[in-house]
C-alpha cells in the first residue's frame, strides 16, 4: 500500500509539472489539438500505442476475453500489432500526413468537409464522435476504478473521480503537447510493468511451458467444449479491434501531428513492437485466470474485477504499486486523447467552422479548452452508472464510429470517385447497424455488430460512388496532386508552399 501511494504520488505530481510544461508551448488550436504538426516518430509511435491500449484491454478484455477464450485469446494481440498497428501505419500514415496538410485540415470531420465538399458531413461527423466516445471513455474509467477499489479499499466513484480530476487538468492546461510526452513517459512506465507481471506470474505457475499447459487444461475444466464461445466470435474481436482503429479519430489524429511522413516507417516499427508485447501481456495475463482461479468473482460485472483480484492476491506489493502505476498511465493515455478529439467535434468542427468562424485564436484556445472539461465531467457521471460491463461499453462505441468513418477515411484517402452521397450514406447506415444490432443480438455479440458495421459500409461505398456525384475537379486536385519531391517537401513543411511552387509552373 505504503509503495502504491508513493508511486501514484510522485506520479502524478509529474503529470500536472508536464501539463504545466505543455502550457507554455500551447498557443494556438493548432498548438493545442495537433502539437504544430511537429511530434518526432518515437513519440508518434508510443503516442498510438497508448491510446489504444487502456484499463479496457487490461482490465476488460484480458478478464472477459482472457477468461472465456483462455490461450486463444492471444490472436486478439497479434491482430493488434500486425493489423492495428504495423499495417495502420503503412497504409494510412503517410498519405493522411500529405493529404491533411494540404487540405489544410485538424480533424477528421474537417477531412470529410475538405474531401467530399460537404459542410453537413463535417457536422454529422462532429456529432458522432461526441456522442459515441462518451461511452467508451466511460469504459476506461471503470476499468481503473475497479482496480482501485480493490488495492485500496476506496469507494469506486472517488477512485475515478481523482483520475478524472488529474487528467483533465494537464489536458486542458497543455494540450497535445502535454499528451504526446506524458504519452512517452506512460509507454515506458507500461512496458515495464506489463512484462513485469508477466515473468512474475509465469513464475508462480512453475515456467513459461507448465504455465501455459496448465492453462490450456484448466481452462478445458473450467469451460467445457460446448460451453466455450465459438471461433468466429473471436475472429469478430480480432477484426473490430485490429482494423476498428483504422476509423477511430483519436488514432488517426497521431498521422496528422507526425513531423515528416517519412518517419513513418520507424514509427510503424516502434508501435508494433510495443503493441506485440501490451497486448500479449494483458491476454497472457487473462488466459493466466484459469491457474490461479476456480471460479469468478461473485457480485454484478464479474469479468471486470478478476483480474483486479488475480492481481492483488499474487502479485507482491512493489510489483502491484507498479501494476497500479500501468493501469493508470494506459488509462490516462487513452482518455486524454478522447478528451481532446471529442471536444474538437465542438470548438473546432462546429464552433470554429460554423457558429464563430472569425473568433480569435485566444478565444477559440479557451473554448477548446473548457469543453474538455465538460467532456470529462460527462464521462464521469456515465462512468458511475454500473449497468454495463467495460467490454460491451468499448465495442459499441468502437462499432459506431469506426464503422461510420472507415470507409469514407480510407476511400477518401486513395479513391478519386469516392463521394459525398456514398459518406452520408455509408455514415448512416454503419451508426443504424451497430446499435440495432446490438439491441437485437444483444451483449455477447456485440463484436459480431461491430464488424458488420465496418464491412457493410466497405462494401456500398464504391457501389454507391459509381452512381453518384463526385467531388468537383478543383477538390480532386487539391486532394491528390501528383507533386515533384520540391512539392512534397512544400506541403509537409508549409501548406502554402505548394501553392507558390505549383503558380510558378
Amino acid at each position: 500500500m505504503t509503495y502504491a501511494i508513493v508511486f501514484i504520488t510522485v506520479y502524478l505530481l509529474l503529470m500536472i509539472g508536464v501539463g504545466w510544461w505543455g502550457l507554455r508551448k500551447t498557443r494556438t488550436l493548432n498548438d493545442f489539438f495537433l502539437g504544430n504538426r511537429a511530434i518526432g516518430p518515437w513519440v508518434s509511435a508510443l503516442a498510438y500505442g497508448t491510446s489504444y491500449f487502456s484499463a479496457v484491454l487490461f482490465i476488460g478484455f484480458a478478464g472477459k476475453l482472457g477468461w472465456g477464450f483462455g490461450l486463444k485469446s492471444l490472436w486478439i494481440a497479434v491482430g493488434n500489432a500486425f493489423i492495428g498497428s504495423l499495417a495502420a501505419w503503412l497504409i494510412l500514415g503517410s498519405r493522411t500526413r500529405v493529404m491533411t496538410q494540404r487540405l489544410n485540415v485538424m480533424t477528421m470531420p474537417e477531412f470529410f468537409h475538405a474531401r467530399y465538399e460537404s459542410p453537413g458531413l463535417k457536422i454529422f461527423a462532429a456529432l458522432l464522435i461526441f456522442i459515441f466516445l462518451l461511452p467508451y471513455s466511460a469504459s476506461v474509467y471503470k476499468g481503473l476504478g475497479h482496480l482501485f477499489e480493490v488495492q485500496f479499499h476506496i469507494p469506486y466513484e472517488w477512485a475515478i473521480l481523482a483520475m478524472t480530476a488529474v487528467t483533465g487538468l494537464y489536458l486542458i492546461l497543455g494540450g497535445y503537447f502535454a499528451i504526446t510526452l506524458t504519452d512517452f513517459i506512460q509507454g515506458i512506465i507500461m512496458l515495464g510493468g506489463a512484462a513485469a507481471m508477466t515473468v512474475v506470474l509465469l513464475n508462480q505457475a512453475g515456467g513459461p511451458i507448465p504455465a501455459w499447459e496448465a492453462a490450456a487444461a484448466n481452462y478445458a475444466r473450467h469451460i467445457p467444449p460446448e460451453n466455450q464461445p465459438p471461433t468466429y466470435l473471436l475472429v469478430s474481436l480480432v477484426l473490430m479491434t485490429s482494423f476498428g482503429v483504422w476509423g477511430l479519430p483519436q488514432m488517426v489524429q497521431k498521422f496528422y501531428s507526425i513531423k515528416d511522413a517519412r518517419q513513418i516507417g520507424r514509427a510503424a516499427v516502434v508501435t508494433t513492437v510495443f503493441a506485440l508485447l501490451i497486448g500479449g501481456c494483458a491476454y497472457l495475463t487473462g488466459s493466466l485466470s484459469h491457474v490461479f482461479v476456480d471460479r469468478l468473482p461473485e457480485g454484478p460485472n464479474p469479468f471486470d474485477r478478476l483480474i483486479p483480484d488475480l492481481l492483488s492476491r499474487q502479485l507482491p506489493a512493489g510489483l502491484m504499486a507498479l501494476i497500479l502505476l500501468l493501469v493508470l498511465s494506459a488509462s490516462m493515455s487513452t482518455l486524454s486523447s478522447l478528451i481532446l478529439v471529442s471536444s474538437s467535434a465542438i470548438a473546432i468542427d462546429l464552433y470554429k467552422g460554423y457558429l464563430a468562424p472569425a473568433a480569435s485564436n485566444r478565444r477559440s484556445l479557451a473554448f477548446m479548452r473548457f469543453l474538455s472539461g465538460i467532456f470529462v465531467v460527462l464521462s464521469f457521471f456515465i462512468a458511475r452508472q454500473e449497468n454495463a460491463v467495460i467490454v460491451t461499453l468499448m465495442s459499441l462505441s468502437w462499432g459506431s464510429v469506426a464503422g461510420a468513418f472507415l470507409a469514407p477515411y480510407l476511400y477518401g484517402l486513395y479513391w478519386r470517385r469516392g463521394t459525398a452521397s456514398a459518406a452520408w450514406i455509408c455514415m448512416a447506415v454503419a451508426v443504424g447497424l451497430a446499435n440495432i444490432l446490438f439491441l437485437w443480438w444483444g451483449e455477447r455479440l456485440v463484436p459480431v455488430a461491430s464488424v458488420t458495421a465496418m464491412a457493410v459500409p466497405l462494401l456500398l461505398f464504391p457501389l454507391i460512388s459509381v452512381y453518384t456525384r463526385p467531388p468537383s475537379q478543383a477538390a480532386l486536385r487539391r486532394a491528390f496532386q501528383e507533386e515533384s519531391p520540391e512539392e512534397s517537401e512544400a506541403v509537409l513543411d508549409d501548406p502554402a508552399g505548394l501553392a507558390e511552387i505549383t503558380a510558378a509552373k
